[in-house]
């Protein structure tokens, strides 16, 4: 359907007509993603979005786009944990020892292995590893 629109200088311009109703947007959102949760989960989500005062899908699109996701232990990670389990380990072992032998024939040993467990911990913890998932 077509209007037509008389302008000032007696000149006709045709228009489509305004038929109401939302404009259309740009963006189409058609695709649809489930997931299952716990009771427990959509109480706590949904009163999250209802105190930012958003749709619950805004909210939901707009936390996993800004959500930072930490890995599991990597492989060097692992490796490392076991290292500091065999430190460990070798602490007991050298505990021991000093209650067997006496204090300071141990000490020196017992230095090293800290500052080995130390290095082993400074490697492990060298960024802040944050998640929300226990």
């Amino acid at each position: 359907m077509e209007t037509t629109v008389k302008t000032t200088n007696k000149q006709q311009v045709t228009q489509p007509k305004n038929k109401g109703g939302a404009p259309k947007k740009r963006v189409k959102r058609e695709l649809i993603i489930r997931i299952r949760m716990t009771a427990t989960e959509r109480f706590y989500i949904s009163s999250k979005a209802k105190d930012a005062r958003m749709p619950l899908s805004s909210w939901i699109r707009t936390s996993a786009k800004s959500a930072k996701v930490i890995p599991r232990l990597t492989a060097d990670e692992r490796r490392i944990l076991w290292m500091l389990a065999e430190l460990a380990n070798n602490l007991n072992q050298l505990t021991k020892l000093a209650h067997q032998l006496g204090l300071l024939k141990v000490v020196r040993q017992c230095q090293e292995v800290l500052k080995q467990i130390d290095n082993t911990l400074t490697q492990l913890n060298k960024d802040d590893r944050e998640s929300d998932n226990g």
